[in-house]
């Protein structure tokens, strides 16, 4: 399929009305079954009833039918029927499941908690296990839809799987193709509501899921950025289009990326707010043109506010080239530079401008809290991580305050977000303050579930080492040099106070300088309190981040230089074994001319030597080896390389091996705004495989991280166009045209009959994969590969978790597709590269 080939035709018929009126159709009737599946936070996931039907031997679901190898009667589960209730959710049993037609959000900003210690909790008389809904819709012709289902994971829809709403948020369309006849629809979920709406449009945009910008009195409302989601129901790609918007008589547009059929996609609309003199409700025009007319016009409503109150700001993100947005609460004297800057992340559901609210301004410091990409996001790691460093930039950059008073805070999912950013980059703040926080995904896994502690065996702890970052327990002592205040309510049940004691207990064996407050009766949101407390903002201001100057002991823990690699004057460059736990506890004396310590898991040190004086002797020992003396050149960069049992002084690396810039990992590879290439050159099905998994990789980025990317066929492909941009190819090297250009060096290759891994070679048609790559051309760019041996495989690597917050992915993952049933035990074989790019063998 190529994108360039919609016609002017085409886009005159999208400006006509649907002959059918819009109209909706909810499904009330149908079965359901519990069978085991499990999608966490792990590269291996299981799920029996997608085993069976991509094999085949899904029979139709019928009531009392088990499924194949179960028998009824034997404990198994068997397809019972389900009706829907007067709230539209399906549920086995009267009340089960709670209030559903609110979103699945914990207490926050404006959702206080009002539960005690003396409030009872209702018991659930009844809990379902793992569960799939089957349901149908018998169409009248071959049609479009847009799909709408609450509650729900993913969705086969006539065999194609789909991204789900899980939280319940509602705004999750997806566009379908209907046959004529019976359409099926295997839902993952079990309380779910789920409709089928006709819109009257074929093309249009939908205004509920707006990321908006704030028009703020005083600043240049000039280049404002929205995004929006622009639906696309036809059979044909969507190229050629332009957004407009128009405000207070000024109209400014932008081209609109392509968008797949059967397909949506968020677009960057320009605003021009410039017009806008008074603080209120601001109408503005949104327009969908096609070449010389128009297709879609949607009007939408903007703020627009006083620069005293809390705002949002729109920005065009680096990740993926999206907008996304943070809020600022102003301080209270107003905006000025050297002020101190208050960084909040907030919790599970939560937005951000919430967040902001929650807090009275300050009179010596400004506010901002980011997104995390949404208030679900990834519990503030991978993607969510960095958006918080996105905007903390940003924010130094507009606020200009003082680097010495930059704070972290953050409540609830926040406050673990608090504990781990605090660990991850203890160079960047002053203090930080964790609220009803939990500090591990191992220990609180909230929705996507826990990350093991530990495997079953030698491979699965080898792959979870790729989660080792999430675990700031294990590097705790990265909080040392900083100050922290521990706030929690202690009869919060949502994340129950014995995660601060657990912490209290880790910080009392070695730091110098925290404080603990239990509020007492304070449940998981009390009031603004929970976040906006003054004994903690009093805690902030006694303190300053150090300057580096100032710093001569340094104590530092990574689990990937690709995440976290520097304090202050020393980076851990490299590492002996990939993704174990690197540190580094090192002394220096300027006067002296020394710098001592103890290294582990370290392969390559930097060390910033600026502060001895030009022409100075410096003297460096490390792990009781051999002394390595040094006088100082111009250049301030010194690296030491570990070999067997001494250190050695060695020029720069290349930056094609291995380090910060780039180190490996699968999920690296989405960093940078990501493009994905999908085959045409393989079978019908295999194509229809390529085009379907980016699809659905594109769901779930935008569910989860409110974010798009491009999506392009193997023949349309042009490096030169996305010469600065990550690469994701779905398909193998006889099915995707771009696999030689993009991985002619690389020592894993992928066809129909099997993998070669270096030197291994695993034969086999149903084999499945994830790996990455060095981006041919670039010093710090991936390519990151979903493959497939054959069909099978490929079905195989189409559901999965790596978007999900803290999930860990090696350099390179294998699995037949029995996988899906039995779990780890078919894993063929999976690892990290060497810091050259090469395979362990």
């Amino acid at each position: 399929m190529k994108l360039a080939s919609v016609t002017i035709a085409v886009l005159a018929v999208l400006a006509l009305p649907d002959a059918q009126a819009q109209s909706l159709h909810r499904f009330t009737e149908a079965l359901y079954i519990e069978v085991p599946y499990n999608y966490g936070r792990e590269a291996v996931y299981t799920d029996e009833l997608l085993w069976h039907y991509h094999r085949g031997s899904l029979a139709a679901p019928a009531p009392g039918q088990a499924l194949e190898g179960r028998t009824a009667g034997e404990g198994a589960a068997v397809w019972s029927p389900v009706t829907a209730d007067t709230s539209g959710f399906f549920r086995p049993q009267p009340g089960a499941g709670g209030n559903l037609n609110s979103p699945n959000n914990p207490a926050g900003p404006g959702r206080i908690d009002r539960q005690s210690s003396q409030t009872p909790r209702t018991p659930q008389r009844w809990r379902p296990g793992p569960s799939y809904i089957y349901t149908t819709y018998r169409s009248p012709k071959a049609q479009s839809a847009v799909l709408n289902i609450r509650g729900n994971s993913a969705v086969l829809v006539n065999g194609e799987l789909h991204a789900g709403d899980p939280y319940r948020l509602g705004w999750m369309a997806i566009p379908v193709h209907l046959k004529k006849g019976l359409n099926e629809f295997y839902i993952r979920g079990l309380f779910v509501a789920a409709e089928l709406h006709f819109p009257e449009s074929e093309v249009y945009v939908d205004p509920t899921d707006a990321t908006l910008p704030d028009i703020v009195e005083g600043k240049d409302n000039s280049q404002l950025m929205a995004g929006l989601v622009v639906v696309n129901t036809t059979s044909k790609p969507l190229v050629n289009l332009s957004v407009s918007s128009t405000v207070q008589g000024k109209t400014v547009s932008a081209a609109v990326p392509a968008i797949l059929p059967y397909s949506s996609r968020k677009v960057a609309v320009p605003i021009d707010g410039s017009g806008i003199t008074q603080t209120g409700d601001v109408p503005c025009l949104i327009t969908l043109k096609g070449p010389g007319r128009a297709v879609h016009e949607q009007p939408i409503t903007l703020r627009s506010v006083s620069a005293a109150t809390p705002y949002r700001v729109t920005f065009i993100s680096d990740i993926d080239g999206s907008v996304q947005y943070y809020a600022v609460n102003p301080a209270s004297t107003g905006e000025k530079p050297g002020d101190a800057l208050f960084f909040s992340v907030h919790g599970a559901g939560v937005e951000a401008l919430g967040q902001a609210q929650a807090y009275t301004a300050k009179d010596w410091g400004t506010l901002v809290a980011p997104t995390n990409r949404r208030p679900r996001g990834f519990n503030w790691e991978d993607w969510g991580r960095l958006d918080a460093l996105e905007v903390l930039n940003l924010a130094r950059q507009s606020l200009r305050p003082d680097t010495q008073r930059i704070y972290l805070t953050g409540h609830s999912m926040g406050g673990h977000g608090t504990w781990f950013l605090g660990a991850t980059y203890p160079d960047k703040w002053a203090a930080i303050a964790p609220c009803a926080g939990y500090p591990t995904l191992k220990g609180y896994g909230s929705a996507d579930g826990l990350i093991p502690d530990k495997g079953r065996n030698a491979l699965e702890d080898m792959l979870l080492r790729a989660s080792n970052q999430s675990d700031v327990i294990a590097y705790a002592s990265n909080y040392k040099p900083l100050g922290i205040y521990i706030l929690h309510g202690d009869a919060d049940r949502t994340v129950p106070v014995e995660y601060a004691r657990q912490m209290r207990k880790v910080l009392g064996d070695f730091h110098p300088n925290f404080a603990y407050y239990e509020y007492l009766g304070g449940s998981h949101w009390y009031s603004n309190e929970s976040v906006d407390w003054k004994p903690l903002f009093d805690y902030f201001q006694w303190h300053r981040r150090n300057v580096d100057t100032a710093v001569h002991h340094i104590d530092f823990t990574t689990a990937n230089p690709g995440i976290s690699a520097a304090y202050y004057w020393a980076s851990i460059h490299q590492q002996q074994e990939p993704l174990n736990y690197s540190r580094i506890v090192l002394d220096r004396d300027v006067k002296m001319g020394t710098i001592s310590g103890k290294t582990e898991n370290v392969g390559l040190l930097r060390l910033d030597i600026g502060a001895f004086a030009p022409g100075q002797p410096v003297r460096i020992r490390l792990d009781s080896l051999n002394e390595i003396s040094y006088q100082r050149p111009e250049a301030s960069l010194l690296y030491l390389r570990r070999e067997a049992n001494s250190w050695r002084i060695t020029e720069p690396p290349a930056r094609a091996e291995k380090g910060p810039h780039r180190n490996g990992s699968f999920k690296e590879a989405f960093n940078h705004r990501m493009v994905y290439v999908y085959a045409t050159r393989g079978t019908d099905e295999e194509n229809r495989w390529a085009l379907e998994k980016a699809r659905y990789d594109a769901e779930s980025w935008y569910y989860r991280g409110n974010g798009a990317f491009d999506i392009v066929a193997d023949t349309e492909f042009d490096p030169a166009v996305y010469a600065n941009c990550n690469v994701i190819l779905v398909g193998n090297a006889s099915t995707n045209g771009a696999w030689h250009s993009l991985l002619s060096d690389c020592p894993i290759r992928v066809e129909r009959s099997g993998v070669r891994i270096g030197s291994r070679y695993h034969q086999g048609d149903d084999l499945g994969g994830y790996f990455s790559w060095k981006k041919p051309g670039s010093d710090h760019l991936s390519v990151g590969v979903i493959t497939g041996t054959g069909i099978k495989g490929m079905r195989a690597a189409a559901a999965n978790q790596y978007f999900a917050g803290a999930s860990g992915f090696p350099d390179y993952l294998f699995f037949a597709f029995d996988m899906l049933k039995h779990g780890s035990n078919h894993v063929v074989d999976a690892g990290y590269y060497t810091n050259q790019w090469e395979i362990n063998q």
